[in-house]
């Protein structure tokens, strides 16, 4: 099955790992993400607080591209997802906001009626193709990996409606798919940050020290959210400092963590371009 994708501007940016490898899961799964033709920046988390008819406006832009085209519109980027999702969202509860909609779109050639179905890349790979799929396609078992699902906030909240938004399961089944083993983490869905590391720095440490010291004793965290995964990944020496311990854990995306488990070159994980190298276990799946 194909599906329409907007990668989002971090992942042909600082995530560009997590969108080859995404890319390539997918095919290696049967279906293929077709990328949507002149998608535009959805407004991220900084655009509601400059105007709220424009981040609705740029979301809806791609949606109505989606729509044109006649199917679900795919994300990996939790951002994204949220944007998106909360268009058709506020459509429904908003009765005046389709008119505006309609004229903003109207310069543009475009009309949105809010039939796009919003998916994030994580509700595909569960919940569409299904665990057993990714089970049968592993070459390389990750027997022994301990691994923490790290969901963050926003792909299961307020929107993820395909998975619990406190304790969600999706990605865990997909870890003990290919052999590993989920770390208990109750803090799985608990907000990284966000921009708050270039903002309010003090605030943003405290949030990140907090969650990779509960995953001390893991062999690494994944997660399906680009900017988790950059929190989590190129903070680790400032975290080490303020805490006064070492830490040194790989953060992966959810797809790499996969393609590793598929035995997909490296070429497409792109691991190297993680700030905290991958060792121990996960170098020797890297290598073997």
């Amino acid at each position: 099955m194909n599906y329409s994708y907007m990668p989002g501007c971090t992942l042909l940016s600082t995530a560009k790992g997590y969108d080859k490898s995404g890319r390539a899961v997918i095919s290696a799964l049967g279906s293929e993400l077709v990328e949507l033709e002149d998608w535009s920046c959805c407004g991220a988390n900084a655009i509601e607080s400059v105007s709220y008819l424009l981040s609705v406006s740029l979301p809806a832009r791609n949606l109505a591209l989606a729509e044109a085209v006649g199917s679900d519109l795919v994300t990996s980027c939790s951002s994204c997802f949220l944007n998106l999702f909360k268009v058709n969202h506020r459509l429904q509860r908003e009765p005046d906001l389709q008119g505006k909609i309609d004229e903003i779109l109207g310069a543009a050639g475009l009309h949105y009626s809010g039939k796009t179905r919003v998916r994030h890349l994580l509700d595909v790979i569960a919940n569409d193709i299904g665990v057993e799929a990714v089970a049968k396609r592993v070459e390389k078992k990750l027997s022994g990996l301990k691994v923490v699902p790290y969901y963050g906030c926003q792909t299961v909240r307020p929107y993820g409606e395909y998975d619990g938004p406190y304790l969600p399961t999706s990605m865990d089944r997909l870890i003990e798919a290919v052999g590993a083993e989920t770390f208990p983490y109750l803090w799985k869905t608990r907000c990284c940050g966000g921009v708050l590391m270039t903002t309010e720095t003090e605030i943003g440490v405290k949030l990140v020290a907090e969650l990779l010291t509960a995953a001390q004793g893991a062999d690494c965290i994944v997660t399906v959210c680009p900017m988790c995964q950059m929190n989590l990944d190129a903070y680790q020496g400032k975290i080490s400092a303020k805490l006064g311990i070492k830490i040194r854990i790989p953060v992966l995306f959810l797809t790499q963590l996969l393609g590793l488990a598929f035995g997909l070159p490296s070429e497409v994980l792109l691991l190297d371009q993680n700030v905290v190298p991958v060792n121990g276990k996960l170098r020797q799946l890297q290598t073997a």
